[in-house]
């Protein structure tokens, strides 16, 4: 409470290339409202705003909220983005997103309080950092497996964003004129390790006639991809091309993670996303191992663990975006004084 008045409530918003995960955040860092829609395939940024807009009314419906009254909204977003315009560059994990847009206007526009607008992965890096796995740590690497594969970095205590686009750790080339990327280049870890990417190849494995359970269990669960439930439910089967997909996406991990951590030379690493939260510490630790051959300094690893906040990270990063400078969300850091994002 703040003098006497009704707690601030902050509106979270993680937009994703198959999912939108809402969260209502109030001033104390808890989560007291959530909600999760498909994103639309069809209708390109209209249709997805609408459909932000429809994710954070389902969010704040038990609550008996009006978005109206929310302190402001945050969208983390996949690709390159103008935080200062709230304009999307770029999103090519997004369906029908072909050129910039400004989506923080747009969504303003339908919620009637302040958007704002930050990349999805650097977002829910910050709040594994202020309220997650990171917390104890003054310097780390994010790195969010899913659709694609998105980074972001905590240099003491402060988000590096670049010029924008720091923490693209998807798209350090792990084979010279490798596999085709979505992004059009050759040999990105995310064109071995991207969930997306892994599709592609399932798809051209059963076409030269390789048997897996992998697009059956798709179908018997009604989805149109290979979700990272779907990954994981083929692993506990033992499915070999799953198995043998998996096995390469770590190998590249380890090795496009470590170069990151050589140059960096942070303190720990934390891996989130929809296949890293899934597949959980036991993909984690292997990843660690992965990484191990290609460190320069391998005597004093940095600590890889698992997002803290699970899949809800995006969102409450988003949620943070919102805050004022001026009265931060109450941090839950144990051990250091406040991390500035």
């Amino acid at each position: 409470m703040r003098g006497g008045g009704m707690k601030q409530v902050f509106g979270g918003l993680d937009l994703g290339g198959t999912k939108i995960q809402a969260v209502l955040l109030d001033e104390e860092g808890n989560v007291v409202g959530q909600a999760r829609r498909v994103t639309p395939q069809k209708g390109g940024p209209p249709a997805i705003v609408e459909e932000l807009f429809a994710t954070l009314q389902e969010a704040a419906r038990p609550l008996k909220l009006e978005l109206a009254s929310l302190a402001g909204v945050g969208v983390g977003a996949p690709g390159a983005v103008d935080p200062a315009a709230g304009v999307l560059l770029q999103a090519g994990n997004l369906p029908g997103w072909d050129g910039p847009f400004p989506l923080a206007e747009a969504l303003s526009k339908r919620v009637k309080v302040p958007v704002f607008l930050g990349n999805d992965v650097q977002v829910a890096v910050g709040a594994e950092a202020r309220l997650g796995s990171g917390r104890t740590y003054r310097s780390l690497l994010g790195v969010w497996w899913g659709t694609g594969v998105g980074g972001g970095i905590i240099l003491e205590g402060r988000r590096w964003t670049g010029r924008g686009a720091a923490g693209e750790i998807g798209h350090i080339v792990v084979r010279r004129g490798g596999a085709r990327c979505s992004c059009g280049r050759r040999g990105c870890m995310e064109a071995y390790a991207g969930r997306a990417a892994m599709e592609r190849r399932a798809r051209r494995a059963v076409e030269r006639g390789e048997k897996t359970k992998l697009f059956e269990l798709m179908e018997a669960h009604g989805k149109d991809r290979l979700t990272s439930g779907i990954w994981l439910r083929a692993l506990k089967q033992e499915d070999g091309l799953a198995e043998r997909l998996i096995a390469r996406a770590l190998r590249m991990l380890g090795a496009g993670i470590a170069s990151a951590v050589n140059l960096l030379d942070v303190e720990a690493v934390i891996i989130g996303g929809g296949l890293g939260t899934r597949l959980g510490e036991r993909y984690v630790e292997r990843i660690s191992q992965a990484m191990h051959p290609h460190l320069f300094v391998s005597q004093r690893p940095p600590d890889v663990r698992l997002s803290g906040l699970g899949e809800l990270s995006g969102a409450i990063g988003a949620a943070l975006l919102a805050e004022p400078a001026e009265a931060p969300i109450a941090s839950r850091h144990p051990t250091r004084g406040r991390t500035q994002l």
